[in-house]
């Protein structure tokens, strides 16, 4: 039903406004008798779906007007109420008329300052219409106690200032920043364990002399360097062979080859002529045969017009290590190149032998990198150890990852979040609503418009984006899901801000 101003009342302004928030609050010398033993004036926090209000109001006493600061909050994008009218009606509880006061411009960016005056004591009840280009919302306050005399409000009393102050006029000024209701929903269960990430099998080659020999100096000023691409194939480096050792093996095989490929083809010609019989082409093949198998246990070598043996790289990917120098000697066998495709990686995982049997064909599993805060998801899983390790009591369980960009480096440490395939219903929060402090998760609670509380969390999990929440926080609780940094900074310190308010 609208009311007299032709707003609908948001239902959830109306739910979460009982739970009022008062404490005293910025009087900054605004009254003339502020200052302990002062009439206790009362702040208040509501929030709807599209609307934020935080009011700082003085002790209400008749005859006495005095400003009310209403800050007001466009929860689209957090920011400011710019323009247009605000107006408060407070409707006395046992009858008579109204008390209502607009204003029709902010006096700063979100903040209004009316200042009613209230000709009868009792209790009203306060609805505060929003007419903005922002935002049109209506906001109910109920049971404002309005006192005939200043002696009859209560006292100010000192106390000691409990929480994390973060004023209204930072949280607009902060890029991103933005809080949610702590609601309730369902997530696969996870457990933690920590893998490492190696080459997919059959992904990674390490190239070795084949010879013993000399290293050519101009071939190595071609070479590729680290973390450059190779083909298939593609040159390496160049080696002189060392005659006497390995090198006139090879050259020795080189020369039965020739041999055998020139037989070859003697006895297929003159098989074809029925000058020989078919026995000689057999055994001239069985002999071909052999000498290229001599050859290829050079580890696949070829030959330069100059005599030089070329090394080439077996698979296509990226150099990862280059160990040859310019006319050094190196013996048969010598490693000079790893070659890695990182196109696809393993994630090899230990699972604790505890949670060993929670892990099957279905489970999938994310993880972060050390010092990278992207998360990633595998592709698949790849195997499930049956041996659980007697010195780490831990199973190893393969995930295959795809890594087109390259972004995630062999030999990387990986914290693995392995989802069991179960649900589980808890609170269910945005991961970037949860920082890390000293390998704690926490988050930040707005228990007022300008002041928050630090959570520890115990977390159940994490799917995709959003995170279970086991314990500390509860549903319905606000919650500071974006630039919750900014709030820890705040925590830390022991300053006023620069600006204070613009009240």
């Amino acid at each position: 039903m609208q009311n007299a101003y032709g707003f609908v009342p948001n239902a959830a302004a109306l739910t979460r406004a009982l739970p009022l928030l008062l404490a005293v609050a910025c009087r900054g010398g605004e009254s003339a008798e502020a200052g302990a033993g002062a009439p206790a004036g009362g702040s208040i926090t509501l929030w709807t779906d599209s609307t934020e209000l935080f009011m700082e109001h003085p002790a209400l006493i008749v005859g006495r007007p005095e400003k009310f600061a209403v800050h007001i909050t466009d929860l689209t994008d957090f920011a400011p109420l710019r323009a247009g009218r605000v107006t408060l009606r407070f409707q006395p509880r046992d009858g008579g008329a109204a008390v209502v006061v607009r204003q029709d411009t902010p006096r700063a960016p979100g903040i209004y300052g009316p200042a009613p005056e209230f000709k009868q004591p009792g209790i009203y009840d306060l609805v505060i219409i929003v007419d903005s280009p922002q935002a049109k919302d209506s906001l109910t306050v109920p049971s404002l106690r309005v006192y005939a005399r200043a002696d009859d409000a209560p006292r100010e009393e000192a106390a000691p200032q409990s929480g994390i102050s973060f004023l209204k006029e930072q949280q607009w000024k902060t890029p991103g920043f933005a809080t949610a209701f702590a609601g309730t929903g369902s997530i696969s269960s996870t457990f933690e364990a920590s893998g490492t990430i190696e080459p997919a099998a059959g992904r990674a080659a390490e190239v070795t002399a084949p010879i013993a020999g000399l290293v050519d100096a101009g071939s190595v000023a071609r070479s590729p360097a680290p973390g450059q691409r190779v083909q298939r194939g593609q040159v390496l480096a160049s080696l002189t062979p060392s005659l006497g050792e390995s090198g006139s093996a090879f050259a020795e095989a080189r020369a039965r080859l020739r041999e055998a490929e020139d037989e070859h083809a003697r006895a297929k010609r003159l098989v074809e002529a029925e000058a020989a019989p078919v026995r000689r082409l057999h055994e001239a093949e069985i002999r071909l045969q052999a000498a290229r198998e001599a050859l290829a246990g050079f580890g696949g070598a070829s030959a330069s017009s100059g005599g030089r043996v070329q090394v080439r790289s077996p698979i296509a990917g990226v150099v990862a290590r280059r160990t040859i120098t310019p006319g050094s000697h190196v013996a048969a066998g010598t490693p000079l190149f790893s070659i890695v495709d990182p196109s696809i990686v393993w994630l090899s995982v230990n699972v604790p032998a505890g949670q060993a049997s929670l892990v099957n064909r279905a489970s999938g599993a994310a993880f972060e990198l050390e010092g990278n805060p992207r998360r990633y998801d595998v592709r698949r899983l790849l195997s499930i150890g049956s041996v659980i390790d007697s010195l780490s009591r831990t199973l190893l369980v393969i995930y295959e990852v795809p890594n087109a960009d390259g972004s995630v480096k062999i030999g990387a440490t990986a914290r693995v979040h392995v989802r069991t395939g179960q649900r589980v219903t808890g609170i269910v929060l945005p991961s970037t609503a949860i920082l890390e402090e000293d390998g704690r998760p926490i988050a930040y609670v707005q228990t007022e418009g300008e002041t928050f509380e630090r959570r520890e969390l115990k977390l159940g999990g994490q799917e995709d984006s959003r995170v279970l929440v086991l314990d500390g926080l509860k549903a319905g609780e606000r919650v500071v899901t974006a630039a919750a940094y900014q709030v820890r900074l705040a925590s830390l310190s022991t300053a006023a801000p620069a600006h204070g308010h613009e009240h």
